[in-house]
């Protein structure tokens, strides 16, 4: 079955259409790994950029959040044979898909904040 027909079978059934939904939550589910995901639309990252980038994150959280990421099929670790060693990560390709449905949640995020800053 090609993908638009099970995307359209989905859409259809809510009992599907709530597992899709789930699968989703799966992949980015947590506090960091949307603002991670969003760091990396704009190119490669090694982990200090990434840290800098993203205001409040500890160590250990980024490199937990970056093996969620990347056992998930959305980010992709290259280590570099230099001295010290170089780790960059970047979005795989089902990863960069991701933007679409992040520049949707920035649109609504923008028009939401001004929403309720008129109340």
């Amino acid at each position: 079955m090609e993908i638009i027909n099970q995307i359209d079978e989905v859409k259809r059934c809510s009992v599907q259409y709530v597992l899709a939904l789930n699968d989703t939550l799966n992949v980015i589910n947590g506090k960091w790994k949307l603002p991670i995901i969003g760091s990396l639309m704009y190119g490669k990252k090694r982990f200090k950029e990434l840290e800098r980038n993203i205001d409040k994150i500890s160590p250990r959280m980024l490199s937990k959040e970056l093996k969620d990421l990347e056992n998930n099929g959305v980010v992709e670790r290259t280590v570099y044979n230099t001295t010290p060693v170089t780790v960059e990560y970047e979005l795989t390709e089902s990863g960069k898909t991701f933007h679409s449905v992040l520049d949707v949640m920035v649109e609504w995020a923008v028009e939401h904040r001004e929403r309720t800053l008129e109340l």
